[in-house]
């Protein structure tokens, strides 16, 4: 006689400067479709992980902003690349966690796709079409240049779960920011898989750290932290985004709002280039002629 055979369910982990470490407090959720049905488990993020995620992506700032910006660009080719070769296995996860046909959650791994391929192309283009040369009244060149302004935190909606991610991460990215990003409370499992698919491709570790759980516990400590920079919303929460702007007078970290309705995330309003100005800051500097 045949016996029965345990399920054994995958649990997600966190993703911190390029690991995958278990939350630090120990907890887990289970996370289930739109129906209701258990599907997996995942990490919950705690203060702890946050902290760790803002040091790993401080850590990686340097090198990153650094790096040139043709050389930022292929490494965000490269993961559109990686997520191209597992697209039937994110639209399976996007299908079972959401509830939509399969063909739909492959419309949007094609679009996510393609949203990481646009934005790697502004990665040498942004500079020159945002900054400028500025007349001056002596003989100088003066110029006016972006630059990145640090770490950035950003809050994903819950629907579409992997394309908003990556609309919303990749302009933060592509300037030579690091980002600490919180996925969906609802439907996190596409979010980790995308995690995995960074920690394959040429990303340097801590560039992007990928924490899941329950955004309203997190979003206190976000508002409060000295060293996070600028803050991109794109959850939508009227309650959570009146705490996350109470905390810009804390360390005059930026925040901006990038929440759309589900539908717009599909469209040119989700790849407007004006989104990496959120989080870059503008210097000027002053050369003599003929020096």
């Amino acid at each position: 006689m045949k016996r029965p055979r345990l399920d054994v369910r995958k649990t997600y982990k966190l993703y911190i400067g390029g690991k995958f470490p278990r939350s630090e407090s120990g907890r887990y959720l289970a996370a289930r479709s739109r129906g209701g049905e258990p599907l997996d488990n995942f990490s919950w993020a705690s203060r702890k992980d946050f902290r760790d995620a803002v040091v790993a992506a401080r850590a990686a700032f340097e090198g990153w902003s650094g790096a040139s910006a043709y050389h930022r660009g292929q490494i965000l080719y490269r993961a559109a690349e990686m997520l191209q070769n597992r697209a039937a296995e994110l639209s399976a996860e996007i299908s079972r966690s959401t509830g939509v046909t399969t063909a739909k959650a492959g419309r949007e791994v094609t679009q996510a796709i393609d949203r990481l391929v646009h934005f790697a192309g502004w990665t040498d283009k942004y500079s020159q079409v945002f900054g400028s040369v500025n007349p001056v009244a002596s003989p100088h060149f003066n110029f006016t240049t972006p630059d990145p302004t640090g770490v950035v935190v950003v809050l994903a909606p819950d629907e579409p779960a992997l394309l908003a991610l990556v609309s919303l991460t990749a302009p933060v990215i592509l300037s030579g920011n690091t980002a600490v990003v919180v996925s969906s409370d609802l439907f996190p499992l596409p979010a980790m898989t995308f995690a995995e698919i960074l920690a394959t491709s040429d990303l340097p570790g801590g560039v992007v750290n990928l924490l899941s759980g329950k955004r309203a516990e997190l979003v206190p400590h976000i508002a409060s932290h000295l060293d996070v920079n600028a803050v991109v919303d794109g959850a939508g929460i009227p309650e959570l985004s009146a705490a996350l702007r109470g905390g810009t007078a804390v360390n005059l970290k930026r925040y901006a709002n990038h929440s759309l309705v589900p539908a717009q995330w599909f469209t040119s309003k989700a790849e407007d280039p004006c989104w990496i100005l959120d989080t870059v800051e503008f210097k000027t500097a002053w050369h003599p002629i003929g020096l």
